[in-house]
C-alpha cells in the first residue's frame, strides 16, 4: 500500500498513492491523545505538506482501537493554580496548531477508525469529509469534564450538523455511535472496520485523480460555509469557473469524456 514512510514522534506520515498523504495519530497507549510531541510532529508536518505542490489529498487516521481521544487531560489539568490568562495563552496556540489543517488547499479526510473525543472530534470537524468504521464513537464531552468546549467545537459542529444537533451534542455531553453520527450528518459514510482504511484511501486517490485546480478552488468555496444568498454564490462562481476554463485540464477532462478514457490531470 504504502510508496514511502515517514516517522515523527507520535505521528506516522505515508504516501500510499499519487498525491495522496496519510497521516496516523500513533500514540495508541494514550488512545492517540494529543502528546506535546505529537502536537510539534503535527505543525511541522502540516508546513511540510503546504509547501508540497504536488499534494491532492490528506487523509487523517489513528493507530489503534481510536481515532483521537482528545487533549491529554493531565496536561491540561497540570496548573490548578495557573491564571485565566496565563492558561489562554496555552490554549489558543494549541487550538491553532491543530486546526492549521484547514490551511491545505486540497480536500482533507477525516478516517475516524475509533474513538473522536473532545479535541479528536475537532479534529475530524475541520476535515472537509469524515467516514466512520463500524463501532466508531464520536461525541464532544467537555461539559461532563467540567470544562467549556474547546478547538473550535462551537463553531465546527453547528457548521456540520446544524445548531439543533450541535446543542444536544454539546449541552449532553453525550456520545454518539457510528450510525447515529451518520443520520445527524456528522460522518458521511459508515464502512465495515474490516476494510475501512483500504476504503478511505480508494476515496482518497478518487480525489487525488480529479483536476488539481478545480479541486482546490472548490475546496476554497466550502471552507467558506455557505455564502450570504445565491447572488454572493454566483459571483465567486462567476470568477472561479472562468479560471478552471481556462485551463489545459479542462481540455484534457472533455477531450478524457469524448473519448471513453480516465483523464489525466498535470494541474495547470
Amino acid at each position: 500500500m504504502t510508496e514511502s514512510t515517514t516517522s515523527a514522534a507520535h505521528l506516522r506520515v505515508e504516501r500510499p498513492s499519487p498525491g495522496v498523504v496519510l497521516l496516523t495519530l500513533d500514540n495508541p497507549e494514550q488512545r492517540n491523545a494529543m502528546s506535546d510531541q505529537m502536537t510539534e510532529s503535527w505543525v511541522a508536518t502540516i508546513d511540510q505538506l503546504a509547501a508540497d505542490a504536488d499534494l491532492r489529498a490528506v487523509v487523517v487516521t489513528g493507530e489503534g482501537s481510536a481515532f483521537c481521544s482528545g487533549g491529554n487531560t493531565s496536561w491540561i489539568a497540570s496548573e490548578p493554580d495557573a491564571t485565566v490568562d496565563r492558561l489562554r495563552t496555552r490554549m489558543l496556540p494549541f487550538y491553532r496548531s491543530w486546526l492549521a489543517i484547514r490551511r491545505l488547499e486540497v480536500p482533507t479526510i477525516a478516517a475516524v477508525n475509533g474513538a473522536a473525543i473532545g479535541a479528536g472530534l475537532c479534529l475530524a470537524l475541520a476535515c472537509d469529509l469524515r467516514y466512520a468504521a463500524a463501532g466508531a464513537r464520536l461525541g464532544a464531552p467537555f461539559v461532563r469534564l467540567g470544562m467549556h468546549a474547546g478547538m473550535g467545537a462551537t463553531w465546527l459542529l453547528p457548521e456540520v450538523v446544524g445548531e439543533a444537533a450541535a446543542r444536544d451534542l454539546l449541552l449532553t455531553g453525550r456520545t454518539v455511535d457510528a450510525d447515529e453520527a451518520l443520520r445527524l450528518g456528522l460522518v458521511s459514510r459508515v464502512l465495515p472496520a474490516e476494510t475501512f482504511l483500504d476504503e478511505v484511501l480508494g476515496v482518497a486517490a478518487e480525489v487525488a485523480a480529479t483536476a488539481p485546480i478545480a479541486s482546490r478552488l472548490t475546496t476554497v468555496a466550502l471552507r467558506g460555509g455557505p455564502p450570504a444568498d445565491l447572488e454572493a454564490a454566483l459571483q465567486w462562481e462567476a470568477l472561479a469557473q472562468p479560471v478552471t476554463l481556462a485551463t489545459a485540464d479542462l481540455q484534457e477532462g472533455i477531450a478524457a469524456a469524448r473519448e471513453r478514457r480516465p483523464p489525466v490531470f498535470r494541474g495547470r
